[in-house]
């Protein structure tokens, strides 16, 4: 069966199997059974109120698209051995099987491309809450971490050398902030997506009565689309919706190489759990990162999706044209991979071994209390730009000599910085203190972090209370 079969003649020419097989949108299309079931049964009714259909064919045609809703729920099989070429054509030549010639009368009005564009948009709405939900097990993960460790003390890194101290609930929370980002943009990107295309056919609209504000508030939309043209051939929230996958994908992907910098023996802040590393079939010593690889590896397989998808529609005149159908694979995917990452990244954050005093040791070279030299000097009057050079040749003269700040005679200090006293000194010895000196809003001083931290916390349980008044889906009950 062919929804388009009429215009052509088999006889003619045949068809080439060949193409077939290449054209086929089943495999990928048949996910959307649900939706497709669902908005067939609301514009079933939409056709009836408009008295395009017979009460008793609109009966039938209802009565048969809830066996059919059954039998995929019941059955997780359904789709093998299929052979149709999308999931709207075996919906339509199942549907004759049990109500008849009805069934034909289904496409009154509508097209392929309204109906597609609106189960696309329905998938849409429920893949945003669902990486949402994904990411706030995320979220959570790492304000807990924060919490549990609010005062232990990390190298902080530019250019990844050693640059000041930091609170490692501080660099936790830098993180939580770029997905909150994240979050919003989902946000955003599902409320854009909230518009009904069905009732507006191939491209001009439908020439049947149809009441599409009805049609939208039972289907769950928040509005109708303005514009028929425009609406069956836009694609812009599955671009939209791939650009933030890729953004998560991208900060899971540093985050995944911060911690695998970090969980090596150089370094030792930390190590993964056993479930979430991989050992090496030739050398028994070895524990790999493999969970935190394959989260770094999977995001460029989505940033390929998005430029795929946006290269993809880059060219395509008005209105609809079939390179729309491989929207679906790169939308399916990179939806699947993130939110897939994102629950193996909470559980990873949750399972971490961290080694604090590893941490702090470390905080004691590479002179991270450098620039606290030099805001004391800055504090006794010295112009910044001099207090910067003095402090550098002293680190150079350290360096030069194999030592560090606490290995400073007084001396040796004075020589390079007259005014250096017993109060420099502790300055120059104490990370603790240069994390307490920053306590502008932002910064890393407990005090601050302490208000991150709380507000973390907050977010997450305003995020999780709003999902839980979203429970009940967007798709068939």
């Amino acid at each position: 069966m062919k929804l388009w079969g009429g215009r052509f003649s088999p006889s003619r020419d045949g068809r080439d199997t060949l193409f077939e097989q290449f054209s086929e949108s089943f495999s990928l299309d048949q996910r959307f059974i649900l939706y497709d079931l669902r908005v067939n049964r609301a514009y079933v009714q939409g056709l009836g109120r408009a008295g395009v259909l017979k009460p008793g064919d609109a009966r039938r045609l209802l009565r048969g698209l809830e066996v059919l809703r059954r039998r995929v729920e019941r059955d997780p099989h359904w789709s093998e051995g299929q052979t149709s070429e999308d999931v709207h054509t075996w919906v339509e030549e199942r549907l004759e099987k049990i109500a008849g010639s009805a069934a034909r009368a289904l496409r009154t009005g509508r097209s392929r491309n309204d109906l597609v564009a609106t189960e696309a948009r329905l998938y849409v709405k429920d893949a945003v809450r669902d990486l949402e939900r994904a990411l706030a097990e995320l979220m959570e993960a790492l304000a807990g971490r924060a919490r549990r460790h609010a005062r232990v003390i990390l190298p902080g890194y530019t250019h990844l050398q050693p640059a000041q101290p930091i609170l490692f609930a501080h660099y936790l929370l830098a993180y939580f902030e770029m997905f909150r980002r994240d979050l919003a943009r989902l946000e955003d990107c599902g409320e854009r997506a909230d518009e009904l295309p069905m009732g507006t056919g191939a491209l001009a609209g439908t020439a049947f009565p149809i009441d599409r504000k009805r049609l939208a508030r039972e289907l769950g939309f928040a509005r109708v689309a303005r514009n028929s043209l425009d609406v069956t051939s836009d694609r812009d929230f599955v671009a939209e919706l791939l650009f933030a996958c890729a953004l998560i994908m991208l900060h899971l992907s540093r985050w995944a190489e911060d911690l695998i910098v970090y969980s090596s023996p150089g370094f030792g802040y930390l190590e993964l759990a056993d479930a979430y590393s991989t050992g090496s079939s030739l050398m028994p010593q070895k524990k790999n990162p493999d969970s935190l690889e394959l989260i770094r590896g999977k995001a460029a397989t989505v940033l390929g999706k998005l430029t795929g998808m946006l290269a993809l529609l880059k060219g395509l005149p008005l209105a609809y044209n079939r390179d729309l159908q491989e929207d679906k694979a790169a939308l399916f995917g990179a939806v699947d991979t993130t939110r897939q990452a994102l629950l193996i990244a909470a559980r990873v954050a949750r399972t971490l071994e961290i080694h604090p005093e590893r941490m702090e040791a470390m905080t004691r070279q590479g002179f991270l209390t450098a620039t606290d030299v030099a805001d004391e000097l800055v504090r006794r009057g010295v112009p910044f730009a001099k207090a910067h050079q003095h402090v550098g040749k002293l680190v150079r003269y350290c360096s030069d000599h194999g030592q560090a700040f606490a290995d400073l005679t007084l001396a040796e200090a004075r020589r390079l910085i007259p005014a250096w006293d017993a109060k420099m000194q502790a300055i120059a010895n104490s990370p603790q203190l240069s994390v307490e000196r920053r306590k502008a809003i932002g910064g890393t001083a407990s005090s601050q972090v302490d208000r991150q931290i709380i507000s973390a916390e907050r977010a997450v349980a305003q995020l999780k209370r709003r999902l839980a008044r979203r429970e009940l889906p967007s798709s068939p009950p």
